[in-house]
């Protein structure tokens, strides 16, 4: 099953499928949370994992509700011609209505069956996992009257895509930053980016340099009369019972800063945010209601990773929640140790912002959240 992908689906396994080896099974546990000294604006209580996700998901949501469909594929012998690859003797059944309940194995047959949540269906434009990541961001734009947003991504991104129409329908203006050369025919993501946003092409030598490009890209859209903004800026400031002062400058109660009549934010390649992880989590509590996929099972949750950010989410909304789940992330562009890194990162930060501590225990036990594995054969791009 995946998460995140040009078609931004999330596979989870219920049963063993012999095409993906198992993964050892994961201790889990309530971890133990005490809101630190320093929490912004959280009350200073020890608290279990339910009744502080229930806290820090208490807020405005870009989805009105967290609802998403999940299917159900059963694999069994193909009859008749087979095709070429280590499918081509199966045949795939889609059950767009499955049951749920605690009778699963005896009403079900003995053929292995995965669920796909399908999150490709929550927009027309915006696919996926891009719009769980912008989920808790976006009412905070609005909140704070954030007129531009400056971010970046590939000649297709879905990231930036989603953000264009995202800002678009919430009359903000998007800037972005599109890695290599501008194609003769605007196709898919591109395209989309273009009629909704506002579009450079920068050479792939410059956007290596990713934070030094969206800053300066931000300077110049600021101008004279703007002000420069993080989502770590707003989300602190969210977060806070008082005003808040950073280096990016004053906000107010009310999101005004001073002197400035135009507020830039920048969002990291990908939306790979602290805040991004919210709407992963808020994901991750809808799934687990006892009518769908419950508190009690084993489940295998198989995600297709860009930047790691959906997959971190998961996994850190699993251990909050006490879920026997598994994540397993298909890394895409970058090195194990990358992944790695980028974790324990958000891990931390969302420590530092929301005042969780998961014990040394637990992170000790699990080694993380997500187990990180290489990618067999090249994702394609299905909107080319």
């Amino acid at each position: 099953m995946r998460v995140g992908g040009r078609q931004a689906a999330t596979a989870m396994r219920q049963q063993g499928i012999s095409s993906i080896r198992t993964i050892n099974a994961m201790k889990t546990g309530l971890c133990s949370a005490q809101f630190s000294s320093h929490s912004q604006g959280l009350p200073k209580v020890k608290l279990n994992g339910e009744e502080l996700m229930s806290k820090v998901l208490n807020r405005r949501w870009m989805l009105h509700v967290p609802d998403t469909e999940i299917h159900q594929i059963k694999l069994s012998p193909s009859q008749g011609r087979h095709r070429e690859g280590p499918s081509g003797n199966l045949s795939f059944l889609n059950n767009t209505k499955p049951y749920f309940g605690d009778e699963l194995k005896e009403k079900g047959s003995e053929d292995p069956f995965f669920y796909v949540v399908r999150d490709d269906l929550l927009h027309p434009l915006v696919n996926g996992n891009k719009a769980r990541k912008l989920d808790a961001l976006l009412p905070l734009l609005v909140d704070y009257s954030v007129t531009d947003v400056v971010t970046c991504g590939g000649c297709q991104s879905a990231h930036a895509a989603a953000v264009a129409v995202s800002c678009a329908e919430r009359g903000l203006k998007s800037h972005l930053l599109l890695r290599g050369e501008q194609p003769e025919i605007l196709t898919g993501y591109n395209l989309i980016s273009t009629i909704y946003g506002d579009v450079t092409y920068v050479p792939r030598s410059i956007y290596s340099r990713r934070m030094t490009m969206l800053k300066t890209h931000a300077d110049l859209v600021a101008s004279n009369t703007g002000h420069i903004l993080c989502c770590n800026d707003i989300l602190e400031s969210s977060l806070s019972d008082h005003s808040s002062t950073s280096s990016s400058g004053h906000i107010d109660a009310h999101g005004n800063t001073e002197n400035h009549s135009r507020k830039i934010i920048i969002i990291n390649e990908g939306a790979g945010d602290v805040v991004a992880l919210l709407g992963v989590i808020r994901l991750v509590q809808y799934l687990c209601q006892s009518h769908l996929l419950g508190k009690e099972r084993q489940i295998k949750l198989v995600v297709d990773a860009g930047t790691g950010t959906t997959a971190v989410g998961l996994g850190i909304g699993a251990q909050c929640l006490g879920l026997p789940w598994e994540v397993t992330a298909v890394m895409l562009a970058d090195t194990i140790d990358a992944y790695r890194q980028q974790e324990q990162k958000l891990i931390s930060d969302f420590r530092t912002r929301f005042g969780f501590h998961l014990t040394d225990h637990c992170l000790n036990e699990v080694d993380g959240v997500v187990h990180w594995v290489g990618r067999c054969h090249q994702r394609k791009c299905v909107m080319c």
